[in-house]
């Protein structure tokens, strides 16, 4: 067995149930481990930095999801193609998949972060952030925007080592940047006295560590997912089956986040100690959407392979089972942190007006958090299966504009009542994936009409 293969797992043979487990547990790790980068940020300042520094990055939050969004959509694109084409065993789609996707992370991402920088001080202002920390809020964003092709290269190549099957190599090389930040952190707040920018700093230089293993890890292939520099550029026709696919996912994150902003917004209105309370639950939550996230790559890429080799059975039961584990995972992770609330927000930040605005958020969002999975993995496998557009149709009425109603209609009702801000976002989950589930049933019932031949099973036709 190569030195490559013992890192992937075949997801068109054998058992799914444990593959799925075992494909989805380092991606769970590694999704955690990105996660820290931010909740080590908070928990540092938080305790070691004036309390407005907590507040600042925290009001920064949906606008940095924004930024980036796009670029994780077009990462996912990147790896339904990539596992498709491996599965369909074709070299030549393989390579330009990969190879253009490294073109568009570090071309696109360097023209996105000069935009990012210029256009960052009129959002934050847009968003209502407090004056007394909205310099500090600026600073973190710009030096997160000149970071972000580093984070946009090592999602990117992240994508295709799942695409084949590899989640613990990602998990390997975020510890060791998780390791690095978490020192960093410590080193510019406590030695340097820089709070924002110290951590802002501390984050950016361990993503650029995390994207230059993951580009070793492809540089160093000895199959047909090989990164090869003299070959990254663009190819037209896969270029734009790819923006095909990966726009509307992006647009579709851009819209979760373009709904996060205004909410932001409104919370931002209840004063820092609110924000500060709210960012901690936030960085709780991100935690507990790891078994989403992680699901929906599962599901992704194991209806993307089982595609391109037309092992069509094998994509509903992979449906199946990613959404079981995302629900019983989602219960585990958001009622765990929701019974331990007030001790983990003291973590982040011991001031009792901090914890009891905290525990506002935390009662509406980690106790509902698996309806958000279901959402999650019924999404990415009508993308694994090819239909993006749709999806992305869903969620712009379903979660955008709804949660922008609900903020201009149902908040002003009572606009000192955060839970009633708050109870959005559980309607919005219902609503997406209750319609997407639909969509899933129509795609999946087209596909079993058609005279397939598969030789897992043969000819199957089904006619009604």
């Amino acid at each position: 067995m190569s030195s490559v293969k013992k890192y992937q797992i075949d997801m068109c043979h054998g058992p799914l149930f444990s593959k799925i487990i075992l494909f989805s547990l380092p991606l769970m790790a590694s999704n955690v481990l990105q996660l820290f980068f931010h909740a080590a940020d908070l928990m540092v300042l938080g305790h070691f930095a004036p309390g407005e520094a907590m507040a600042a990055v925290g009001a920064t939050s949906g606008l940095t999801a924004l930024v980036l969004n796009i670029f994780y959509g077009i990462s996912t694109a990147v790896n339904v193609y990539t596992a498709r084409y491996i599965g369909a065993k074709d070299k030549e789609g393989i390579s330009q998949t990969i190879h253009n996707a490294i073109a568009i992370a570090l071309y696109g991402g360097v023209a996105w972060a000069i935009i990012s920088v210029i256009l960052t001080k009129p959002f934050l202002r847009m968003m209502m952030t407090p004056e007394n920390i909205l310099d500090k809020a600026a600073l973190y964003m710009w030096i997160f925007c000149i970071g972000s092709p580093c984070l946009i290269t090592y999602n990117f190549g992240s994508a295709i080592l799942r695409a084949t099957g590899d989640t613990k190599r990602p998990l390997i090389y975020m510890i060791i940047a998780g390791i690095l930040n978490v020192l960093l952190n410590l080193f510019f707040v406590l030695v340097c006295k820089m709070d924002v920018a110290g951590v802002a700093i501390a984050t950016k230089f361990s993503n650029l560590v995390a994207a230059a293993l993951v580009l070793r890890a492809l540089m160093k292939a000895n199959d047909d997912t090989r990164l090869i520099w003299k070959k990254v550029r663009i190819y037209w026709k896969n270029f734009l089956d790819i923006l095909r696919m990966g726009i509307p996912a992006g647009i579709q994150g851009s819209l979760f986040s373009i709904s996060n902003v205004i909410i932001q917004s409104s919370v931002n209105s209840f004063g820092w100690v609110a924000i500060a309370g709210s960012t901690a639950v936030q960085s709780l939550e991100g935690m507990a959407h790891v078994a989403c996230s992680s699901y929906y790559f599962s599901a992704i890429s194991f209806t993307g392979q089982n595609y391109g080799a037309k092992k069509y059975k094998r994509i509903l039961r992979s449906i199946f089972i990613c959404i079981f584990c995302t629900v019983v995972a989602s219960l585990l992770l958001g009622g765990g942190f929701f019974l331990f609330g007030k001790q983990l927000i003291h973590i982040y930040n011991p001031d009792p007006e901090v914890i009891r605005w905290g525990l506002v958020r935390a009662r509406i969002l980690l106790t509902t958090y698996f309806l958000c999975g279901v959402m999650e993995v019924v999404t990415a496998s009508l993308r694994g299966l090819g239909y993006s557009m749709g999806p992305t149709i869903v969620t712009l009425l379903g979660v955008c504009v709804f949660r922008v109603l609900w903020v201009w209609v149902i908040f002003p009702m009572d606009p000192t009542s955060l839970t009633l801000l708050l109870i959005s976002y559980p309607i919005s989950w219902v609503l997406v994936a209750v319609i997407n589930g639909l969509m899933l049933y129509l795609v999946c019932k087209k596909m079993f009409r058609m005279v397939v031949q598969d030789k897992s099973f043969g000819t199957l036709a089904i006619r009604r």
